[in-house]
């Protein structure tokens, strides 16, 4: 039977599909605890919520009479290491084609009908990435996969460029033995990390991730940390990047997050100019649109003050009456790291200080002025 389920799985394009209990080990469940009560969850509330702590902790109550979790994934195209234009920013390569979440769902819900064919109708629940499930440690516990130091799901042959998905069912398969830790002494990624983020092997402060930056941070982004950020406008892959069971990994053969070409190092001007209509446009269906227009120029401004590239200095002025204060307030400090000592530019951060009333913005035009002044 669970032959069949693989083969079945494979079809709808899960390449792995592993099979173990409703249970997440204590180990695990100390490790969520930790994690949240340092409140390294960042902006992201809901993931401190009594009840979905619970749940993550104890699946079997995400289903009635649950026996066992099918944890599957997805390959991805892998990232390549690049040496970006200063005009160009980086996107993250899960993020380079259709959304995930999309693509996924869809198939994973075609799967379940099958297995009701297969095995006749039992209760299921499928998930991807938005419910409480600590994903990680059950395709850990099935053998999916083991969870690295930078807290990300390896495998031997697809690295960890993968994309994970659940499906808890009612009927009673036997689980699959537990994968090894093969990650050793290396600590690559903790080394590499630009905002040193992977606080300790296994452990993510979600307020310094550069992920948790560019899309779940809803608000300015911390001062201090924007000059590590480089020039990725949504999601970081240097993690993956230097682990070294990542590395010369190859595209999938059919892969169904295939990479748009607007996506792969998109020129910062350009992504700029966009206003409400052209953005939707460009990231229809993709998880860029998660951030929204002015979470990504906000990102885009950043990247350009990073650069050292006095080209962006006519677009930044551009924005710097956006109805939007996120893309205003960055704009303001790409400015002041760009050209703070250009005497029109600082005519026109205090054309702006006039008629600024956002607290945050009028933060900024300070940090240009102190910047302006010394």
């Amino acid at each position: 039977m669970k032959t069949s389920i693989r083969a079945l799985a494979k079809q709808h394009g899960f390449m792995l599909c592993t099979f173990c209990k409703p249970v997440i080990d204590a180990q695990n469940q100390v490790a969520l605890d930790t994690w949240i009560e340092a409140k390294m969850y960042g902006e992201m509330d809901y993931m401190a919520e009594e009840v979905r702590t619970f749940r993550r902790k104890n699946p079997a109550h995400m289903l009635e009479g649950i026996q066992t979790v099918i944890s599957l994934a997805m390959p991805y195209t892998p990232a390549f290491p690049h040496q970006a234009r200063p005009e160009q920013g980086v996107i993250a390569s899960y993020a380079h084609g259709d959304d995930y979440h999309e693509v996924m769902k869809k198939r994973l819900k075609a799967l379940a009908r099958d297995l009701d064919v297969l095995m006749g109708e039992h209760g299921q629940r499928v998930y991807v990435d938005t419910a409480p499930v600590l994903e990680h440690a059950l395709a850990a516990s099935g053998g999916l996969a083991w969870q690295g130091k930078h807290s990300l799901s390896i495998h031997r042959e697809h690295g960890s460029w993968l994309m994970l998905a659940e499906l808890f069912t009612t009927a009673n398969l036997s689980p699959d033995a537990p994968a090894s830790q093969h990650c050793g002494t290396c600590t690559a990624c903790l080394d590499d990390c630009p905002t040193g983020a992977i606080v300790a092997p296994y452990v993510v402060d979600a307020r310094l991730c550069i992920s948790y930056l560019t899309i779940e941070c809803k608000g300015f982004i911390p001062l201090e940390l924007r000059s590590k950020m480089g020039n990725r406008i949504f999601g970081c892959d240097d993690c993956q990047l230097v682990c070294p069971w990542s590395q010369g990994v190859e595209p999938p053969e059919n892969d169904l997050l295939k990479p748009r070409e607007h996506t792969l190092l998109p020129n910062l001007a350009k992504l700029l100019r966009l206003d409400d209509a052209a953005f939707r446009a460009m990231f229809r269906k993709s998880p860029v649109k998660r951030t929204g227009r002015a979470g990504l120029l906000r990102n885009v401004c950043v990247a350009m003050g990073n650069s050292g590239h006095l080209d962006f200095v006519p677009d930044l002025l551009a924005v710097l009456d956006d109805e939007s204060a996120l893309i205003r307030g960055h704009a303001v400090w790409a400015l002041a790291e760009l050209a703070h000592d250009d005497g029109l530019v600082a005519e026109k951060v205090g054309l702006l200080k006039k008629k600024e009333e956002n607290v945050q913005v009028l933060a900024e035009i300070a940090y240009f002025r102190g910047k302006y002044e010394h």
